[in-house]
């Protein structure tokens, strides 16, 4: 029996908005709606940089508690609303995240340029190149073509973003759970090579009688003597160049310099094969920079909304 023209065609019409919906993200995803873009972000940056160095570190930082929330959609930008729960302050963000202020910059910017074009989500994608190359780092094709969510998920922030208080095995297993391997992981964590930490975060490193026999005993003093001042006073998460993009990151946790717990456990942990990546990153900066830049690609591809699902925001902070 022929299938009538109205069913084909209803079918057609379907498969053409799953298509849309499931659409690739692309390099050149605006280079007919606004080509500069990538420039636009990269000049904001730039201005930011020149009052506050910590900024670069802060935006890689948003980029990555965006993605592993629901995929990369925007939603940790999302202020609370009558129906929002803002991922703001779930616990690995509250008086922690920064650097919103810039990205409304960014946004202001942009939609004065073209308007109603560009996503949060993919500004905080390119920002996040931006940062990297502009600390020193690599850079690369930031795929874009993200929409973002009408919806946070701050239960969801709280469980899956990665703490500084869990296991490898806790981290790897978070890591596993949106796609990334091993090397992804190490890869990431390379990004501690910029901005700083609150002492918070590894005072239970410093344990008194008791401290962490895998922290250099004269880093043990110099990060007591930090933190003596509070649990937010920050300290750096390199020690050796902390405003800028390289390996010097692994060669601290060869040193047992490495500043949060699930730092150093990617080098200390016996039998873990995550010492042999930090070994060879720390022998070649080229090589770390190969496997990090890939690995933001990747971290970027987490399920993005894409074709017609979510929408363009004109506000970062709330939907429109």
């Amino acid at each position: 029996m022929s299938s009538s023209p109205i069913i084909i065609t209803a079918l057609f019409f379907t498969f053409l908005m799953l298509g849309t919906s499931n659409a690739e993200l692309s390099a050149t995803f605006y280079s007919s709606t606004c080509p500069n873009v990538s420039s636009i972000v990269r000049c904001v940056i730039e201005q930011e940089l020149k009052s506050d160095t910590r900024i670069g570190a802060s935006l890689i930082r948003l980029h990555f508690h965006d993605c592993f929330v629901d995929g990369c959609d925007g939603s940790l930008l999302l202020d609370n609303s009558d129906t929002i729960q803002s991922e703001k302050f779930a616990n690995p963000n509250n008086n922690s995240a920064r650097g919103f202020s810039v990205v409304d910059t960014i946004k202001t910017v942009v939609e004065n340029i073209c308007p109603g074009v560009v996503s949060c989500a993919d500004i905080l994608a390119i920002a996040a190149e931006a940062s990297v190359y502009l600390g020193g780092g690599p850079s690369w094709d930031v795929l874009l073509g993200r929409r973002d969510s009408r919806t946070a998920n701050q239960e969801g922030a709280n469980s899956a973003i990665p703490s500084p208080f869990e296991s490898l095995s806790e981290i790897t297993d978070k890591f596993a759970a949106v796609g990334l391997d091993t090397t992804d992981l190490v890869a990431l964590s390379g990004a501690h090579t910029m901005g700083r930490a609150q002492c918070k975060n590894f005072n239970q490193r410093l344990n008194g009688s008791n401290p962490d026999p895998a922290l250099d005993t004269d880093y043990l003093e110099t990060l007591s003597e930090i933190c003596q001042a509070g649990d937010e006073e920050l300290t750096d998460l390199d020690s050796s160049t902390p405003n800028t993009f390289d390996k010097k990151y692994f060669s601290n946790l060869q040193n047992n310099r490495g500043l949060l717990q699930t730092d150093q456990d990617l080098f200390s942990t016996t039998g873990a094969d995550t010492v042999d990546i930090v070994n060879r990153f720390a022998s070649s900066q080229s090589e770390f920079f190969e496997s990090f830049a890939q690995s933001m690609v990747k971290m970027g591809n987490i399920s993005p909304l894409t074709g017609s699902s979510g929408e363009i925001r004109l506000d970062c902070k709330k939907v429109n």
